[in-house]
């Protein structure tokens, strides 16, 4: 192992024959792993050798590609390990605890006190059924509303009986994020473990929620470990930092804060196939049902958008804006109230149980929370494996074959057909969503912060899988987003959404290079102000 030290001719870490990123005062530490390393049944290394501590006060981050290891880390601290793999070696202590030699009271008594943790899929850890007021006072010692109000003031969400009476089904996905942050502080713990915690956030949003992060853990001296594939936000955030690569190999660091945030150059429009719009939406209202009232709150109003044949559309604004409505609407899966959504000029019924096959077909979603949308009883090749037949794309005799191909197409393996959701890491699990949805061969894919768990090589190449594919195919794209630089050098046009309405559309180059409304210069600013 080796110990971070800086070199301050170059600013670079070199390394030194002592112990990497181990605390020498066992007294200060809340958690280490030393060597810890997990394996699948198969021989193959989830996660290599690592050894790291954690000490109250202080920020460390855990980054690397998709697959290695990242989250299988994490969930380590609090003595779980994936289905059928095991430990490679090495230990993982919680206040002096070996959370894999303790019994069972000891893990649960830790996990119930000292350890919160928010995965990468935080709707997967709150109950559908319970309130919001519900889920903040349940684990908390204080449960007035006046304690769940000041949890949901510090995540940046309303604190009105309003709010507080929805159910995570009525949240965004960034609202849902927030939520479970929120429960997890209601806990005051000593150990904090947060997967992803800003993926899918907007960036004035995730700026803020970072600075959140930092302070929490100064003033209540928490010990924080999270992953993320934001080198923005690892570099403010961080105190120290440790590289995962999927060969094994280790590269253990202390973050530098860039002199600068930017959003890439600009480059050319993609050239639609033709101006006809193959997508047209006109005066869409859609409401945000509140079930604590029994009416109805403001949702999306009067939304127009036409989407032309072969090209990419993105859709960008604010966390809780309605981007995820609006996405679920297209698709059938949430009714609206008003307007009309036509497919190549025909109105397309407004739920999905009333839309022909060819017509689900032709419009595919790809949601931001892939673990919610994969059964988890079912193989990856039986996922992939459905829609291929559903849609006469495959039969029984050929549907390995095309299953393989489709993995394969989204890089991941042929093998992957006989694993499940679980033991997939979160970017894993995301292409497989896109495999499902390009199983169907769409003409229009709604990607709904399809990039946001993958690591920036993965996400890039995933871009470039559906660009190619858009040319192929005059596949045409709408991608919700929070990557900026994503939009500004992938999308053609862009629509930003505030408060359920549009308040700016136009060619994205346009938008980008001289913004009208407020909401769009904000959500601008964000990215391009200096840190």
């Amino acid at each position: 192992m080796s110990h971070p030290t800086r070199n301050t001719d170059t600013d670079d870490l070199v390394a030194t024959d002592t112990e990497d990123l181990v605390a020498t005062d066992a007294e200060d530490l809340v958690a280490t792993t030393r060597d810890f390393g997990v394996v699948a049944a198969d021989g193959r290394h989830l996660l290599a050798a690592t050894s790291l501590s954690l000490r109250p006060g202080r920020v460390v981050a855990v980054t690397g590609p998709s697959g290695a290891g990242k989250t299988t880390l994490l969930r380590a601290f609090l003595g779980h390990l994936p289905h059928d793999t095991t430990r490679s070696g090495g230990t993982v202590e919680v206040l002096g605890q070996d959370m894999f030699a303790a019994d069972d009271t000891a893990r649960r008594e830790i996990r119930r006190g000292e350890v919160a943790y928010v995965g990468q899929d935080p709707a997967a850890l709150l109950n559908p059924r319970l309130r919001i007021r519900t889920l903040l006072s349940e684990l908390s010692a204080d449960r007035t509303s006046d304690a769940v109000g000041e949890l949901l003031d510090a995540v940046r969400l309303p604190a009105d009986r309003d709010f507080t009476a929805c159910r995570p089904g009525q949240l965004s996905g960034g609202q849902l994020r927030r939520v479970a942050l929120a429960r997890a502080l209601s806990k005051r713990p000593r150990l904090l473990l947060l997967d992803e915690p800003t993926a899918g956030l907007d960036p004035v949003l995730r700026d803020e929620i970072t600075e959140l992060l930092r302070t929490l853990t100064r003033e209540r001296r928490i010990a924080l470990a999270f992953s993320s594939h934001d080198t923005d936000v690892v570099a403010r955030l961080a105190d120290d930092a440790v590289h995962l690569t999927v060969d094994g190999v280790r590269h253990p660091r202390t973050p530098r804060p860039p002199a600068e945030r930017s959003v890439a150059p600009a480059r050319a429009p993609h050239t639609a196939a033709t101006a006809r719009p193959v997508l047209d939406v006109r005066d869409l209202g859609v409401p945000f049902s509140d079930r604590g009232t029994g009416g109805d709150r403001p949702g999306l109003t009067d939304i127009r958008l036409s989407v032309a044949e072969g090209s990419v559309a993105a859709v960008v604004g604010a966390s809780g804006c309605g981007k995820t409505t609006l996405a679920r609407t297209l698709v059938g899966l949430r009714k609206r109230r008003s307007g009309t959504v036509r497919l190549d000029g025909v109105e397309l019924p407004a739920t999905v149980r009333r839309r022909s096959r060819e017509q689900l077909r032709r419009i595919q979603l790809i949601t931001q929370d892939p673990l919610g949308a994969l059964n988890p009883s079912r193989t990856v090749g039986s996922s992939l494996a459905r829609p291929l037949r559903i849609h006469g794309r495959a039969n029984a005799g050929t549907a390995d074959g095309s299953v393989r191909e489709l993995l394969e197409l989204v890089g991941l393996p042929g093998d992957f057909a006989s694993r499940y959701p679980h033991e997939l890491s979160g970017g894993q699990r995301q292409r497989v969503a896109i495999a499902r949805a390009l199983a169907a061969e769409p003409d229009i894919l709604i990607c709904d912060e399809i990039t946001s768990a993958l690591d920036p090589a993965t996400g890039d190449a995933v871009m470039d899988l559906l660009d190619g594919l858009r040319r192929e195919r005059s596949l045409t794209l709408v991608v919700i987003s929070h990557d900026l630089a994503l939009v500004r050098e992938r999308t053609d046009t862009i629509t930003v959404l505030a408060s359920g309405r549009i308040v700016e559309s136009g060619p994205t180059a346009d938008v980008f290079a001289a913004p009208q409304h407020t909401a769009t210069r904000e959500l601008l600013s964000a990215r391009l102000a200096p840190t």
